[in-house]
């Protein structure tokens, strides 16, 4: 008899070379995706006069250190720097490099997919924390230190303790307006940002398969920020639509003998996790953070919760200081909240997707306040501006940026001002995150649209009626 597998086990079970006594084991790396934060990994590389194992299982991409708001031009020359050192370490190791003047250049969580460099049942390595996003197609996708980074490019392996496994399962149907940033933002709120501290999650279930293969990338983005080591979504008939004609993924024959391999990739139905966690997606409403932790999310018809109403003292003190830094007072409605600026953009919402349901919201709207849309990759602005979707924000008065990590991150020169508000599609609200000072309300782009016409947060089921 074989023991029942998860979707994980089999993967790691494919990729382990051997395990050491201290219980960690040695895993091949199928993608090795570097940008300009990885120069540290070049570096020890050059150190030892050695070279890159595999650059052929390399890629590179321009994207954290990229200006977006003011086209290509670097204000800062550090920030050109960073971006000219990828340029040299790539060319001196022939590392494929998707950098500013190439069309596929964009976000590497959302360019990997997009190319079909992501396709199911890899493991996949990138010395950044949301790596976790290519699990969405159904492979291991783990974000690496710089030493680590340094490690797969000298071997194309790395160390690694394997996770317990954690399934997320979301049956029902979700309302109008409600997306996958939504479904993440209410798992991560319903088990707090520990709640997969060091564990693999599978996230299943019927609404889990009724997203589409952006909305389950956006999921997988935000696995990181529940603490789990990577988010994944078994293949269906989904994952395999979405890489079949992409320009690296397999074609004809090669193709069909693939996709019959990823078939066998689901969890077996009687596979065992750690843990089980469900939601009803019936009960999601559109959620928005008030605090400085993705945890701290709540529906938008909810008020800011009353640390004097917690009887942790730990957990009391740290809702306190959120509200101070976040210039909230406790029974504040969440719609109350006015905002200084919206942003639309990074790894987790830039994908046409999430463009397009921005768009459906500001179509023929003006903006109260003003905002950047960044795309995740230059081939989603392109689409986007084929459809007409950057007519529609510049319309309303928004600015339409270059593709890039762009305001997100606040290390690219695109930042929120100290002690603006901003409502933003990214995934992490934590202090100065956007900027020195700059206060963070995470949600869905449908719902950042509906704070840039309203001016403060605001239920987007209301400007939806009528609309695509």
């Amino acid at each position: 008899m074989t023991q029942p597998l998860t979707l994980f086990d089999k993967i790691w079970a494919q990729h382990e070379i051997l395990k050491a006594e201290n219980g960690l084991s040695l895993i091949w790396v199928d993608r090795h995706y570097v940008h300009e934060g990885s120069f540290q990994g070049f570096d020890k590389v050059d150190a030892r006069a050695e070279r890159v194992a595999r650059p052929d299982l390399t890629f590179g991409i321009a994207d954290h250190y990229v200006p977006t708001s003011r086209g290509r031009v670097f204000n800062d020359p550090s920030l050109k720097k960073m971006v000219s050192q990828l340029v040299d370490n790539t060319k001196k190791h022939g590392v494929m490099l998707m950098g500013l003047d190439d069309p596929r250049q964009g976000i590497v969580h959302v360019v990997g997919p997009e190319q079909g460099l992501t396709i199911p049942g890899l493991v996949i390595v990138c010395g950044d924390s949301h790596t976790a996003t290519h699990g969405a197609l159904g492979s291991i996708a783990i974000g690496i230190g710089a030493s680590e980074v340094s490690h797969v490019l000298l071997t194309q392996t790395f160390w690694q303790k394997k996770p317990k496994r954690t399934r997320v399962t979301v049956d029902g149907k979700c309302g109008p307006g409600i997306g996958a940033k939504d479904i993440a933002l209410s798992i991560i709120a319903r088990i707090g940002t520990n709640g997969a501290q060091g564990h693999a999650v599978e996230y299943a279930g019927a609404a889990i398969r009724a997203l589409t293969m952006e909305g389950r990338l956006t999921l997988c983005n935000l696995a990181i920020e529940s603490g789990a080591r990577t988010g994944m979504v078994a293949p269906d008939e989904t994952t395999f639509a979405y890489v079949r004609g992409r320009p690296f993924a397999p074609t004809g024959a090669e193709f069909d003998r693939a996709v019959e391999v990823w078939r066998a990739l689901p969890s077996d139905p009687d596979a065992e996790f750690d843990t089980e966690v469900s939601l009803d997606a019936s009960a999601i409403a559109p959620v928005v953070t008030w605090g400085t932790s993705p945890e701290d999310t709540l529906p938008i018809d909810a008020a800011v919760p009353d640390p004097a109403q917690v009887a942790d003292p730990a957990r009391a003190q740290q809702m306190q200081g959120a509200l101070d830094y976040m210039g909230l007072k406790p029974s504040q409605k969440l719609t109350d909240i006015r905002v200084d600026r919206v942003f639309i953009g990074s790894c987790t919402n830039a994908r046409i997707e999430d463009l397009r349901a921005a768009a459906a919201v500001l179509a023929g709207r003006t903006a109260k306040v003003p905002g950047l849309v960044s795309a995740g990759s230059t081939q989603v602005k392109v689409q986007a501006e084929q459809e007409g979707l950057d007519k529609i924000f510049t319309a309303a008065g928004l600015t339409w940026g270059e593709s890039g990590c762009s305001m997100c991150i606040g290390i690219n020169g695109d930042i929120v001002a100290p002690g603006e508000r901003c409502a933003s599609t990214t995934n992490r609200n934590f202090r100065g995150r956007q900027g020195p000072g700059a206060r963070t309300h995470l949600m869905s782009p449908a719902m950042v649209a509906a704070a840039a016409v309203t001016g403060h947060l605001a239920d987007v089921r209301p400007m939806l009626a009528g609309r695509a």
